[in-house]
This record gives structure tokens, sequence and C-alpha cells, in this order.
């Protein structure tokens, strides 16, 4: 059962959330027009970069306030959880 969260940052992340799926759209007409393989690197690298920095600013606030609670109710499972979402996200 998840527990709903309080979460600081949603207006953040789904605006840059949105910048990145409009870049991608515009890598995919980019592979669709085709252009030079290395200007769709370069974008698709620039993509990548916007979805992990997304990714850092959701686990900054999952620690400070979902984690920071967990703890001080002694829910030590949610450290687990944690540490599982780490280790898919830096895959």
């Amino acid at each position: 059962m998840q527990l709903e969260h309080k979460h600081t940052e949603t207006k953040n992340v789904v605006n840059r959330l949105s910048r990145a799926i409009g870049h991608l759209e515009a890598v995919k007409k980019m592979v669709i027009d085709g252009k030079d393989c290395t200007d769709i690197l370069i974008q698709l690298s620039a993509v990548n970069a916007a979805i992990n920095n997304t990714g850092k600013i959701i686990l900054v606030d999952h620690i400070r306030h979902c984690v920071a609670d967990a703890v001080e109710k002694e829910d030590h499972t949610v450290l687990d959880q944690l540490e599982d979402a780490i280790n898919k996200f830096i895959r």
C-alpha cells in the first residue's frame, strides 16, 4: 500500500518533463528528416541530462520529505525502497 506523499517540486518536475518531451520530439523529427548523426547524438545527450537532472530533483524532494518523515516514524522500509530506487535510477 502506497501512502500519499508530500511533494514540493511537482510543478518544477512536470515543467522539466514537458520540456524534455518536447526536446525528444524534436530529436525524433531530426531522425525522420535525416539530420546528421552527430547532431542527433548531441541532442539525445541533452535530453538524457534533462531527465537525469529531473530525477535528481525528485530524489532530493523524496529524501527531504518522504524519507525524513518515515525515519521520524521509525519506518526503515522506506530506506530499503530508496536504495532500490537509487540502484535502478543509476543503472
